[in-house]
């Protein structure tokens, strides 16, 4: 079967997959779901002729309902948004609590997911429509719930960049970065600690690294090291680009407690370096502050390049 022409003369796979998504609830037409299907093979399926058990194999796989909801949503059915939004926006604040790490009834974790919504829906210019909405990228391969929340979290995260982003330009433009590296000194007395906790951060950083399996590091290099995108290195690891995000927020978090183990229970001599007693909690947090400050951390030695060459972009910092 050719890729342009998945669902052509397969009537009867159709009318199975239409029936088992219960997309007739949502009023969303067999050809409409039908154009759902096939972008959803395309994105997932190589290039090229597949065989009929193989699609049929796919299409098993797929979270139809999911997918019939999305469609619905997207193509702006009133019936389909009431659903949507009784049954999930619980889920998705309670998801963002999750990730602000905050009550899911604070305003933070409610001003991060209701402003989802807008985007879900597709408005743009006060209009609305399913090519700008974001339903246009759930493809069924998991569920709502699971890509709801991929999505939730990389907007955390765009959101937490953006904002650096906007500070540096805003400190370089006003002066008000020179200004406070002038009056700090005449407020904070330096500490005579800070290098210590640096190096010690970077060793525990470097060992955190050593342990991990091959696999998260690689999702770590390709990431950091040579500023893949999430699809990129969905494509070099063979993963969803929402599965890449999800496992890099997931290495994300273990190597950082990985980091506040290792600098709990100290470290011992190597490679030329004193052993180092266990840290507090306290001294823990100043190593974190100190070295996002300092930003002393190569991740070209941590995490080396490999020979193919990636896009070029800014460096990226853990």
């Amino acid at each position: 079967m050719d890729l342009s022409r998945l669902l052509g003369g397969q009537t009867s796979l159709l009318e199975s997959l239409y029936a088992q998504s219960q997309a007739g609830r949502w009023a969303v037409p067999r050809e409409r779901f039908a154009d759902a299907l096939e972008r959803s093979a395309k994105k997932a399926l190589a290039p090229g002729p597949v065989t009929l058990q193989r699609l049929q194999e796919y299409f098993s796989a797929l979270h139809l309902e999911d997918l019939a909801l999305a469609t619905a949503c997207a193509d702006g059915d009133d019936a389909a948004w009431e659903h949507f939004f009784s049954a999930y926006r619980a889920y998705l604040r309670a998801a963002a609590s999750a990730i602000l790490r905050c009550k899911a009834d604070s305003a933070e974790a409610c001003d991060l997911a209701d402003s989802l919504f807008s985007e879900l829906y597709g408005l743009a210019a006060g209009k609305k429509g399913a090519e700008r909405s974001l339903f246009r990228y759930f493809h069924g391969r998991s569920s709502l719930k699971t890509w709801l929340r991929a999505v939730l979290a990389q907007r955390h995260i765009d959101s937490i960049r953006a904002g650096r982003r906007f500070d540096q330009l805003a400190e370089d433009e006003t002066g008000d970065s020179r200004q406070r590296m002038t009056l700090c000194p005449e407020t904070l007395p330096a500490d005579p600690h800070r290098e210590r906790y640096v190096a010690s951060f970077t060793r525990a950083l470097q060992t955190a690294l050593e342990r991990l399996e091959p696999r998260e590091k690689e999702r770590l290099r390709l990431y950091y090291a040579e500023e893949r995108t999430l699809a990129e290195i969905g494509r070099l690891l063979e993963e969803h680009e929402s599965s890449v995000s999800r496992h890099l927020d997931r290495v994300r978090r273990d190597l950082r407690q990985a980091v506040e183990d290792i600098l709990r229970d100290g470290l011992a001599a190597a490679k030329g370096c004193p052993a180092q007693p266990g840290l507090s909690d306290a001294e823990i947090a100043l190593c974190f502050e100190y070295s996002a400050g300092d930003s002393p951390i190569d991740l070209d030695k941590l995490l080396p390049r490999s020979k193919s060459p990636g896009p070029a972009a800014g460096k990226r910092t853990p």
